[in-house]
């Protein structure tokens, strides 16, 4: 092992707060087929597992600090906190997407697209649970899922805010919101998009995304802003307004 990769896997296991016995399984999770001869040398069978683990950890979660929520409303908080946008945010905010080896094609893109930052989260919490079973990744990825669960149990919209918003413009202005494509730009691999949603003829602020759903969904956002459905409180917390017919 050369000395730029043990200070990689060194700085990994540093940022994730666990050793592993094994390391040769952090080197597989940080690695990206486009930088492997065969996909099976990539992290994609440990992304498979930590997709897995994370839903697992998540549902116990919710079962456990949420006793009186139906099946359904569980369903709803567990698909925003195992949600590939949460999954980046989390790998950016521990600076995952720092540490995943990629080939050359990719190297001269400036930021990765999300898909890449929220595989990587998932194939290291794969390689955590292999390496040490589900305490270590319960011990770094409850202090950072649990505020989460709790913002969409308390939120009501669980960040669907396209589906607050047709809610919202079919019972309130009687229209479907339309989203159009404004502009895209970058690589196929890692294109965003600028979009915005129009109601009855009006539009709204538009928005750029890494991708269409991310794009539609902040359109949304801006549009709920707008009409005053959803407000910021005094921590930065998104609420939706005591509006009828609007959860």
């Amino acid at each position: 092992m050369d000395s730029e990769h043990a200070a990689l896997l060194e700085r990994a296991q540093g940022l994730i707060g666990y050793r592993f016995a094994d390391p040769s399984l952090l080197t597989l999770a940080l690695t990206h087929s486009s930088l492997s001869e065969s996909r099976l040398h990539s992290n994609e069978r440990l992304e498979f597992l930590g997709d897995a683990v994370l839903g697992m950890l998540v549902c116990a979660r919710v079962f456990e600090s949420y006793p009186d929520l139906l099946e359904g409303e569980m369903t709803k908080i567990k698909s925003t906190a195992v949600s590939r946008r949460t999954c980046a945010e989390i790998a950016r905010k521990l600076e995952f997407d720092t540490l995943i080896r990629v080939g050359k094609g990719m190297q001269s893109d400036a930021d990765l697209p999300a898909s890449l930052s929220a595989a990587v989260l998932e194939s290291i919490i794969g390689a955590v649970y292999e390496d040490g079973g589900i305490d270590p990744v319960a011990a770094f990825l409850v202090p950072l899922i649990d505020p989460i669960i709790d913002e969409a149990a308390r939120c009501g919209h669980q960040r669907n805010f396209k589906s607050v918003l047709q809610q919202h413009a079919q019972q309130e202005l009687g229209a479907i919101p339309l989203y159009r494509i404004l502009d895209e730009k970058g690589p196929d691999h890692a294109k965003a998009f600028k979009i915005v949603v129009e109601i009855a003829g009006k539009r709204y602020e538009p928005s750029w995304g890494q991708s269409k759903k991310q794009s539609e969904q902040q359109a949304a956002l801006n549009a709920l802003r707008e009409l005053g459905v959803i407000e910021t409180d005094e921590k930065g917390r998104l609420r939706v307004t005591d509006i009828e017919g609007v959860a």
